[in-house]
C-alpha cells in the first residue's frame, strides 16, 4: 500500500500490525499502541466506513467483560477524546465521527485508503477482469497487498478474527489464481518470487509447492533439490511437525522431475560420494533418513542384518520431555553433538524434532546400544546439569508385505 501521496489523505494498515499514517507521520504503530481504546474505536470505524458500526456493536466490543454501570457515557468519553487526539495530530478540524440513527460513521470529509479494502477491490477487479495480462497483474498486486494476519494482536477479538479468516480465504485465492495464470504464461520467475513470498506471509501453507515447481520448470535443478531439502527441514526440525500428507506428495512428485545433465559413471559417482572425510555419524535429513530405513529394509530380507532404531529425546529434571524455550535449543544442539562424537560412522542420524534425533544403527546388539546411550550420556551430561535424555530402542524388522513407514 502506498505511503505518500495527497497530505489530506489518510492511510490504514490492517494486516499485520494496525498503523494509520497523516501526512508522512505516523499516528498509531507498534503492538502496544494499537491495543488501546482509541486504537479500538479507530479500527471498527475505519474498517466499517461503509456501513458503519452500531452503537450497541461498539460498546460491546470496548466495553468487553468491563463493568461499567454507563455504558453510553464512557462510549462518549472514548469518541470525545479520539476527536481531541485526531486534532492534535494535525488532521483537519471535522467531525471525524458521524453518528446517524444509533451507527457510528468515519467522516467523509477525510479520504481513507486501507490495506484490507484495496486487497478486496483488487480482486473483485480482477475477478472482472476479461484481459488475461491485466488480470495477472491485478491478482499479483492483490497478493502483495496482503502483508500478515488481519490485525494479529488482536487474534481473541472475535471481529477480527473472522477478517483475518475471511482475508486470508482471499488471499489464498488470489495466490492460486495467479499461480494459473503465471503457469499459462510460464512466467516462472514471477512464479518463484510469488511462493517464496506466499511461504513467508502465510506459512505452513504448502506455498513452497509453487516455488519448487517454478525452480523446476526453469531448470534449476540444484536449486530445486536444496530447496527440497530446505523445506522438509523446515517443517521438521524449525516447526517441529511433519509437513502435510499433501505438501509432502506435491513435493516428492515434483522432485522426481529434477533432472540430470548427460554424464559418464566415473562423473556420476563423483558426485554421488561424501565430500570430506565426515567424521562420527551420518547425519541427513529426514527424507534422506526415511530412505535409509527402507533401503535397510529390503537388505534385511535377504537376512545376516541386525538393526536397531534409537529415539533420543530431552528430558527436564522431572523426566518430562522438553517442548520449547530457549534451553531446549541449546539443549537440542549439545544432544547432536554427543550422539555423532558417540555413534559409529556407518550410523545414520536426523535431527526428528526440536529437542528429539533418530540414530539407526547397522550390525548390532541390544547391549551395544545400552553401551552407545553411556557414551552419550557421557558427551552430553555436564556437572550436576538436572537435565537428561530418555531413550527408546527398537529392532528394525523387515515387512516385505506392508507399506514401510517411520
Amino acid at each position: 500500500m502506498e505511503k505518500s501521496g495527497e497530505n489530506s489523505t489518510l492511510y490504514v494498515q490492517m494486516f499485520g500490525n494496525f498503523s494509520m499514517i497523516w501526512n508522512g507521520r505516523q499516528l498509531i504503530g507498534g503492538t502496544k499502541s494499537a491495543e488501546t481504546q482509541f486504537a479500538w474505536l479507530m479500527q471498527l470505524l475505519l474498517h466499517n466506513r461503509e456501513n458503519g458500526i452500531s452503537r450497541n456493536r461498539l460498546e460491546e466490543i470496548l466495553f468487553e467483560g468491563r463493568d461499567i454501570a454507563d455504558l453510553h457515557h464512557a462510549a462518549r468519553s472514548v469518541i470525545y477524546n479520539a476527536k481531541k487526539k485526531l486534532r492534535a495530530a494535525g488532521l483537519p478540524d471535522v467531525n471525524y465521527i458521524v453518528q446517524r440513527e444509533g451507527v457510528y460513521y468515519w467522516t467523509r470529509e477525510i479520504p481513507v485508503i486501507e490495506d484490507a479494502a484495496e486487497l478486496e477491490r483488487l480482486y473483485r477487479e480482477a475477478e472482472n477482469e476479461e484481459d488475461p495480462e491485466r488480470q495477472q497483474q491485478l491478482y499479483l498486486e492483490a497478493c502483495y497487498t496482503y502483508t500478515g494476519e488481519f490485525l494479529e494482536v488482536q487474534t481473541g477479538v472475535v471481529w477480527a478474527a473472522q477478517e483475518a479468516r475471511r482475508y486470508r480465504g482471499l488471499f489464498c485465492a488470489c495466490v492460486e489464481k495467479a499461480v494459473e495464470l503465471l503457469r499459462i504464461n510460464q512466467d516462472y520467475i514471477q512464479m518463484q518470487e510469488l511462493g517464496l513470498y506466499a511461504a513467508r506471509i502465510n506459512p505452513l501453507a504448502d506455498w513452497e509447492t509453487v516455488t519448487m515447481e517454478a525452480l523446476i520448470s526453469l531448470g534449476r535443478d540444484e536449486e530445486a533439490r536444496k530447496f527440497y531439502d530446505d523445506t522438509v527441514e523446515l517443517y521438521f526440525q524449525e516447526q517441529g511437525l511433519r509437513p502435510s500428507g499433501q505438501l509432502m506428495e506435491l513435493l516428492n512428485k515434483l522432485g522426481a522431475q529434477i533432472g540430470h545433465h548427460y554424464a559418464v559413471l566415473d562423473d556420476i559417482q563423483a558426485r554421488l560420494a561424501e565430500e570430506g572425510e565426515g567424521s562420527g555419524g551420518y547425519i541427513c535429513s529426514y527424507p534422506v533418513f526415511q530412505g535409509i530405513y527402507r533401503m535397510i529394509e529390503r537388505i534385511m530380507e535377504r537376512g545376516g542384518q541386525s538393526v536397531y532404531l534409537m529415539l533420543c529425546t530431552v528430558v527436564d529434571s522431572k523426566g518430562n520431555p522438553m517442548k520449547d524455550g530457549a534451553m531446549l535449543e541449546e539443549l537440542s544442539e549439545r544432544l547432536g553433538e554427543a550422539i555423532q562424537q558417540s555413534v559409529r560412522r556407518g550410523d545414520a542420524i536426523n535431527k526428528y524434532g526440536k529437542g528429539q534425533y533418530l540414530v539407526l544403527m547397522l550390525n548390532t546388539t541390544r547391549e551395544n546400544c545400552k553401551i552407545l546411550q553411556r557414551r552419550i550420556n557421557y558427551h552430553f551430561i555436564v556437572g550436576r546439569q538436572r537435565t537428561g535424555i530418555q531413550y527408546y530402542v527398537n529392532s528394525v524388522i523387515c515387512t516385505p508385505d506392508r507399506e514401510r513407514i517411520v
